[in-house]
Order: structure tokens, then C-alpha cells, then sequence
């Protein structure tokens, strides 16, 4: 059974589908607890910045340090540079991937800077990209810079 933090995670990444944007979704978490969530807005808002795992960051607001050592961030897909710069930049201590088939951000730059990298391979996550990636290579493309 899927846990409800990373259900949360595919919830978001379905929503940004259905607004015609990159089906990838994340929350942050902190005790137990959804402090932010998020999915990528690139297409709806034209933001050059705003991945899922950027847009689940924002919607927490600001938080303290001890917070962001504390939380776990969950994401569809594997954090790109960008997004794992915030983790790193924050000290996110751990971080749960729905899938990496897709793409592989640098997650072992994750690893050797001590964060705890879990990667699902979820059905799911793999089914939601490959069919977007299918329909829509020319924005998948964009969003991962090539």
C-alpha cells in the first residue's frame, strides 16, 4: 500500500496533468505532517523555477532550519540540480522518489552530502511520466533543459 505522504506526492503530480501542465507532484513533511505541497507550474504560470518539489517548498513558507532537518520531501520523480540544490541549501535529511527511470537527477550528490535518497520505482509515477513524455515530448523536453 501506497503511504499517504507519497499518495499526497501523486495527487499533486495528477493535479498539474489535469491543468495541462508536467505531471509531477511532492510534499514536505514534518512530523507527520504535509507543510507543503506542490506540483510542477511550469507550463500554467510560464515559471522557469517553479518544479513540484520548488512549488511544495514555497507552499510551506518559511520554516526554520531545525524545521528542514527534520522533514522528509517526497517526489514523483527525481530531483533535478535545481531542486536538489534546495535540498541541500535547506538540509533536507531525506528524500523519497517515486521514480528515476524517467529522469535521474544528481542523486548522488544527494548521497554523498549524507541525505537518504529512497527511490519506490512506482508503476504509477513511471506510468504518469511515460504517457505525458509521449504526448508531449516537445514540453518534457523544455522542462529538462534540452
Amino acid at each position: 500500500m501506497t503511504d499517504s505522504f507519497f499518495q499526497a506526492a501523486i495527487d499533486e503530480a495528477r493535479l498539474g496533468l489535469a491543468e495541462g501542465g508536467v505531471p509531477i507532484g511532492s510534499v514536505l513533511v514534518i512530523d507527520g505532517e504535509v507543510v507543503g505541497r506542490g506540483h510542477n507550474q511550469r507550463v500554467q504560470r510560464g515559471s522557469v523555477v517553479l518544479h513540484a518539489e520548488m512549488a511544495a517548498l514555497e507552499d510551506a513558507g518559511r520554516l526554520t532550519a531545525a524545521d528542514y532537518r527534520q522533514s522528509v520531501l517526497y517526489s514523483t520523480l527525481s530531483p533535478c540540480s535545481m531542486c536538489t540544490g534546495a535540498v541541500l541549501l535547506y538540509g533536507i535529511p531525506r528524500v523519497v522518489v517515486g521514480e528515476n527511470r524517467t529522469f535521474q537527477g544528481p542523486e548522488d550528490l544527494l548521497k554523498d552530502h549524507g541525505v537518504v535518497v529512497e527511490v519506490l520505482d512506482d508503476s504509477v509515477c513511471v506510468e504518469l511520466m511515460a504517457t505525458f513524455i509521449a504526448e508531449h515530448p516537445d514540453l518534457w523536453n523544455e522542462d529538462i533543459g534540452e
